[in-house]
């Protein structure tokens, strides 16, 4: 049985896009599973948009999304080069074994030309497409336009009377009749192949056994099953994935917010938690879990729970599944991950001024409210910032027993060196006074920290420190008794 091999192709005209990400991960998905190997192409033959800045950014995005290839640009291979701008040669042998079989032929229409033609189709209401003018030049018409020094495109004659099937592996069974396909240019004006030519030649000439790409491109599929037929080429498997829309059920764009790969790492995304979000998008696993390791993600996927319906991109969602992996980390992975966000925060030098047994301590007590890694500039603010009451905390120290409570509070408190001893020292308090918890730990962070939520209340007393903590809680008391 002939080994899987899949490809991701993308063009270097931006960032990676949101869509491309899961694309790009969903082959990679299904090569893993299989066993299988995964070429990296890039499709840079749009000399005007493509920039090698972009190809090194999407690299680097699949690389951070923990994507890795076994071929292709930046592995190498025997199949490469791996930029269609490399492989023009290649392309151009292609393009004349269609000519010489009269499979193909020269277009010497001009653009205005062919508006005129389109428009015109469009007032009859008929499908705009190519009808055909050049297809019936002779050899000599053609070569004394060649002589005079035009510069012809070349179209693909397009089959009549067929249609065209392909059994796709998550969309079944399609088809496409070929008359409703004008033909189409294979190669431009100025030598570069057109998408649905190169893509053919590439596919074949790497071994791809499936291609796996968005929905968009189903549209393409006729004309590319033309190609592989009319050069006598084995056809690879097809599986077209569903769209990515926003919340409010259109293509994912900018008004939804980020819409690239590097736009969610710099907003303080784990890797892992974009590796895990993506896979859901468009595939369920067999259980109810949604928070998967990558290696869980790989164990389970199959084409057969990729869904055909549109995958819905909910922030919400994705923010719970980062929150969920960010508590799954240590407390020294999440201070390695953290440091480049505390090295730039308004609070960098407080922080550095702590020992490494209260960042431990801090990073203990703010973990589980980071919702992304930037999150950690706010929940710094109750260690460091001035003091001061939310409306909120300050009904809290309208209570009767507050002023007890804190008393009690203040007489013994032990040295803050260990949260742990604090937690029992405060459960001494709640003894004491007779109160409920609640009743004492409420008005405890209200006096502490001037807030009603934050960080765990021993953590944030030992971070502070007992002087610190000492000099709060007697503020507050001043201000309850005027």
């Amino acid at each position: 049985m002939k080994k899987c091999k899949v490809r991701f192709a993308p063009s270097p005209t931006g960032p990676l896009h949101i869509g491309g990400a899961r694309s790009a991960l969903f082959n990679y998905l299904y090569a893993q599973k299989q066993g299988g190997e995964m070429v990296l192409r890039i499709e840079d033959t749009d000399r005007e948009r493509s920039k090698i800045e972009y190809e090194e950014e999407i690299i680097e995005s699949l690389r951070w999304l923990g994507i890795d290839w076994t071929e292709g640009v930046g592995k190498g291979g025997e199949n490469g080069p791996y930029r269609q701008t490399e492989r023009l040669p290649v392309y151009q042998r292609y393009i004349k074994q269609l000519l010489d079989e009269g499979k193909a032929y020269y277009c010497f229409c001009t653009d205005a030309e062919l508006e005129e033609q389109r428009q015109s189709l469009i007032k009859k209401g008929e499908t705009p497409r190519y009808l055909g003018q050049c297809s019936h030049l002779s050899a000599e018409e053609v070569q004394a336009r060649l002589d005079a020094g035009a510069k012809p495109a070349v179209r693909f004659r397009v089959p009549r009377n067929k249609i065209y099937v392909v059994n796709d592996l998550v969309r079944g069974r399609v088809s496409f009749e070929a008359d409703g396909i004008g033909d189409f240019i294979i190669a431009k004006s100025d030598g570069l192949p057109t998408y649905n030519f190169a893509v053919v030649i590439d596919d074949v000439l790497m071994g791809i056994t499936l291609v796996m790409r968005a929905e968009e491109h189903l549209s393409n599929t006729p004309r590319q099953l033309m190609i592989y037929e009319a050069l006598q080429f084995p056809r690879p498997d097809f599986a077209h994935i569903s769209l990515i829309l926003g919340e409010d059920r259109q293509k994912m764009s900018k008004r939804h917010g980020a819409t690239s790969l590097i736009q969610y790492r710099e907003q303080g995304y784990l890797p892992e938690a974009l590796f895990n979000f993506l896979s859901l998008l468009g595939w369920s696993p067999h259980g109810e879990e949604e928070i998967l390791n990558p290696e869980e993600i790989i164990r389970d996927f199959s084409l057969e729970r990729v869904s055909k319906s549109p995958a819905v991109f909910d922030l919400d969602k994705l923010n719970y599944i980062n929150q969920q992996h960010i508590k799954r980390k240590s407390l020294d992975e999440l201070q390695a991950l953290l440091y480049p966000y505390l090295e730039q925060s308004p609070y960098a030098a407080q922080v550095k001024a702590l020992d490494e047994k209260r960042l431990g301590y801090m990073i203990a007590a703010i973990r589980n409210h980071l919702v992304c890694l930037t999150d950690v500039n706010q929940e710094l603010g109750v260690f460091f910032d001035q003091f001061q009451y939310e409306e909120e905390a300050l009904e809290v120290l309208q209570g009767e027993q507050v002023v007890r409570v804190l008393t009690l509070f203040t007489e013994d408190l032990p040295a803050c060196q260990d949260p742990a001893e604090v937690g029992a020292f405060i459960k001494q308090v709640i003894k004491k006074s007779k109160e409920k918890p609640k009743n004492v730990y409420m008005p405890l962070r209200s006096a502490i920290s001037g807030r009603t939520h934050g960080p765990e209340l021993p953590a944030l007393i030992c971070v502070l420190g007992r002087e610190e903590t000492l000099r709060r809680v007697q503020h507050t008391l001043e201000k309850i008794n005027g």
